[in-house]
């Protein structure tokens, strides 16, 4: 901004940040001194939403829902991060202020509407605005993650990665049947004998890329920080309906902890290998 003749120029001043006295961290690291060669990362473990947003012009009742979260996936992050002794990564912000799981620029990065419901906070955002969600919660939370996975790179381990999600019990009018999920891509290592291990329980049914398929590469975490780097990872979905209590939570850890457990005690698993 010009200035009157003789006076100095007046800049504009920057923008207040995102994030106030008061709101939460973008991102949580559970048991960083975790002995385990997993790393857990949780990308819809929060619902915060900053201050400065108010409430993205939604309900309780709308927050409370899938679209805003990852219904009952903390709980059983940290519940696995204790049962492995492995450090978990849970972001801290709900999906619908920026999706940590999405690339940048695709439209459900700050979606304008979730399963059927308008986001009035996210129509209209100026690419400052933009820029301002992915400085303030997406790019902390991705860098705390390289940064976990990079410290056991130069302690000279190769990590395996494991992502958590939680799925609604119906989408679309469909009752999904599986318990529990497992997605992937190319990598083979760790999917396959997981399934195999988690179908020997009585009474799961495991979707195969089911409910949702890990091979149309539209997320984002388990492509950057497992398959980019080439360490073996997995997706896991585990339907909502069966974790959203705290006695749920447990009993499905405990499930998917033991499952891990006997998975990744192959010492084969721990290489860096391109598919």
């Amino acid at each position: 901004m010009s200035s009157t003749a003789g006076a100095p120029d007046q800049l504009d001043p920057p923008p207040e940040p995102l994030l106030r006295p008061g709101d939460p961290p973008p991102f949580e690291i559970v048991n960083p001194d975790g002995a385990a060669r997993v790393v857990l990362i949780a990308d819809h473990a929060g619902r915060a939403i900053p201050k400065a947003l108010g409430t993205l012009g939604l309900g309780p009742a709308e927050l409370a829902r899938h679209i805003a979260w990852d219904i009952g996936i903390a709980d059983v992050t940290r519940r696995l991060a204790k049962r492995l002794d492995a450090p978990a990564a849970l972001a801290g912000y709900s999906r619908l202020v920026i999706d940590c799981n999405r690339k940048l620029g695709n439209p459900t990065s700050m979606a304008q509407e979730s399963d059927g419901v308008a986001v009035p906070g996210n129509r209209g955002l100026s690419p400052a605005q933009r820029a301002q969600r992915v400085a303030a919660l997406f790019t902390p939370y991705h860098d705390a993650i390289t940064g976990v996975i990079e410290s056991r790179r130069r302690a000279g381990l190769v990590p395996a990665l494991v992502s958590m999600h939680s799925f609604t019990p119906v989408m679309n009018g469909f009752e999904r049947p599986w318990h529990i999920g497992i997605l992937w891509n190319r990598d083979p290592r760790l999917p396959l004998p997981l399934m195999k291990r988690l179908a020997a329980e009585p009474g799961i049914r495991v979707g195969d890329n089911e409910p949702y398929s890990g091979r149309a590469e539209q997320g984002y975490s388990i492509y950057v920080h497992g398959q980019d780097l080439g360490i073996p990872h997995v997706l896991i979905e585990v339907r909502q309906d069966l974790i959203d209590t705290h006695h749920g939570a447990a009993e499905w850890a405990e499930r998917i902890g033991n499952a891990l457990v006997d998975v990744l005690a192959d010492d084969g698993l721990y290489r860096l290998e391109h598919y």
